[in-house]
């Protein structure tokens, strides 16, 4: 068994499709599928059921998964120590990061990082903040970057940055001509959201909840997987939505979307690193840099 049939049965267990999984690892459709297949028949054991045109895990799969990734992290952390060998003129650094911290607060640092070490591979996920900190407990990232609050004793958690929050909605919308909305505005409006365990839904629901209007009051026309196709969709109709200042600030410039008269509280941005597991040099030296 070899780390690379590891890595391509965690990514086709993740996904629960070949095809998708191939994608991610920018590797044929045949590889993965043979990597598979490989695995099977050395081991006499079947990971995947086949139903219909799905794969879906087996029994046996299941438990081997999450034997697959101890493994495949106790071998990143063996590769990480022989890299720190060389003081961080090699190696690679694993980062998950929700949505709206990857796409536009955590580039500009990630170039600022590779100026300073050039030798150093980042790779960078992109999540919401349940995953990411899934990846942090699993070993799978080195470190994480997420919008919202999170409970896991394993986890150290620090503020490295805050965020605004707005309510947008398109400029033909009735809140454009009226003074700001109420509560039960709020309350009767329909909102256009990003999934469960994003953390922009959790800030603009416990925002809500504080303000007194419950998360199940709240009318959601649309939920959707990612800011961008909110940002699109409220664009597009009669809706609202909450949404970070740094995704709409263009379209809040050119006059796509209309801020409303609604003032919600910041919301931080956090640093996610396993308690248990030492960081490496690089990973320390990105969180100093943040």
């Amino acid at each position: 068994m070899t780390l690379e049939q590891l890595r391509i049965f965690i990514a086709v267990a993740e996904r629960q499709h070949l095809t998708q999984a191939a994608g991610a690892l920018a590797l044929t459709p045949a590889a993965v599928s043979a990597s598979i297949k490989g695995l099977e028949e050395r081991y006499g054991v079947a990971l995947f059921d086949r139903v219909g045109r799905r794969i879906e895990l087996s029994a046996a799969g299941r438990a081997f998964l999450a034997e697959a990734k101890a493994a495949l992290a106790m071998a990143r952390n063996a590769e990480r120590t022989l890299s720190e060998l060389s003081g961080l003129q090699r190696g690679t650094l694993d980062i998950h990061a929700s949505q709206t911290i990857a796409s536009y607060w955590l580039p500009q640092l990630l170039v600022k990082f590779r100026q300073r070490y050039p030798n150093i591979k980042l790779s960078l996920t992109a999540g919401n903040t349940r995953s990411v900190a899934q990846a942090v407990a699993e070993g799978a990232a080195d470190i994480g970057f997420i919008e919202g609050g999170i409970d896991d004793p394993e986890l150290l958690v620090r503020t490295v940055s805050e965020d605004r929050m707005v309510v947008v909605v398109a400029p033909d919308h009735p809140w454009t001509a009226q003074r700001k909305p109420t509560l039960a505005d709020l309350a009767e409006a329909e909102w256009i959201m990003r999934e469960q365990g994003s953390g922009t839904r959790s800030a603009f629901e416990n925002a809500m909840e504080a303000a007194g209007v419950s998360a199940g009051q709240l009318k959601v026309a649309l939920e959707l997987p990612s800011n961008e196709a909110v940002r699109a969709a409220v664009a597009s109709g009669p809706y609202a939505a909450v949404m970070s200042a740094l995704v709409v600030a263009e379209q809040l410039a050119s006059g796509a979307l209309r801020e409303v008269k609604f003032a919600m509280p910041p919301r931080a941005f956090f640093l996610l690193r396993h308690r248990s597991r030492k960081p490496s040099m690089a990973s320390a030296a990105l969180e100093q840099l943040v």
